[in-house]
C-alpha cells in the first residue's frame, strides 16, 4: 500500500505532465483521486496506462454518480489498477443529462460494457461508442433506475399472461398503499388496540 506522500508524489507527476487536461487531484483515506477534464479523459487515460511512473494498464471499473441538485449533475468515475506498481487510482469528471462524454472503449476494452452499464442505469451518453445500448433493463424500458429521481415504483410492471401466453407489460398497480407507520417507541407500546390483539384487553383472560 503506498503512503499518503508516495500518492501526492504521484498526483504532482500527474498534473506536471498532462497540463490543463487535470484540473487537480485529492489524496484521502489512502486514496488518489484525479479531477479530469471531461473533453480531455481520453488523453488522460492514455497517459496513466503508458507513462512509465504510472503503468495503469487495467480499468476495473466505470460508474456514475447522481447530484441532481447541481448543473452537472453526474459524476462518471473510473478506477484504474497498476500491477506493477501495486497501485490504484480513481478519475472523476463531470457532465449532465445532455453534454455526452467520449468515450474511452479505444483506450481500454474493458470499458466497454461499464459505458453501457452507465448510459443504462444513469443515462449519460457516451460519444464514439461502438455500441451503447442497454445492458441491465429490458428491452423498450423507460426512464435510468439508478438516477435519484426515478420513482421506486418505476413505470410498468411485468408479468406472464397465462391466458395471452405471453409476457406483457403493464403500468404499475400497487395492491395496496404504501403503509403508513407512527414510527411510536417500541419501549412505550401502541395506544390502540391492534388487529388480533382484542384479547388483550382484559389481560389476556376470558
Amino acid at each position: 500500500m503506498s503512503s499518503d506522500e508516495e500518492l501526492k508524489d504521484l498526483g504532482d507527476h500527474i498534473v506536471s505532465k498532462t497540463g490543463d487536461d487535470v484540473i487537480d487531484y485529492k489524496v484521502a483515506f489512502n486514496e488518489l483521486t484525479i479531477n479530469a477534464r471531461r473533453d480531455q479523459i481520453v488523453n488522460v487515460l492514455g497517459f496513466l496506462r503508458d507513462d512509465t511512473a504510472c503503468k495503469f494498464v487495467q480499468l476495473t471499473d466505470v460508474c456514475g454518480v447522481d447530484y441532481p441538485e447541481r448543473e452537472e449533475r453526474f459524476d462518471v468515475v473510473y478506477h484504474l489498477l497498476s500491477m506493477h506498481n501495486n497501485q490504484r487510482i480513481r478519475v472523476k469528471i463531470t457532465t449532465d443529462e445532455e453534454t455526452t462524454v467520449p468515450s474511452v472503449v479505444g483506450v481500454f476494452q474493458s470499458a466497454n460494457w461499464y459505458e453501457r452499464e452507465a448510459w443504462d442505469m444513469y443515462g449519460i451518453m457516451f460519444e464514439g461508442h461502438p455500441d451503447l445500448r442497454r445492458l441491465l433493463s429490458d428491452y423498450g424500458f423507460q426512464g435510468h433506475p439508478l438516477r435519484k429521481d426515478f420513482p421506486l415504483t418505476g413505470y410498468v410492471e411485468v408479468r406472464y399472461s397465462e391466458e395471452e401466453k405471453r409476457v406483457v407489460y403493464e403500468p404499475v398497480k400497487l395492491a395496496q398503499e404504501f403503509r403508513t407507520f407512527d414510527f411510536m417507541s417500541p419501549w412505550e407500546g401502541a395506544k390502540y388496540i391492534l388487529p388480533g390483539d382484542e384479547k388483550s384487553e382484559d389481560g389476556g383472560e376470558g
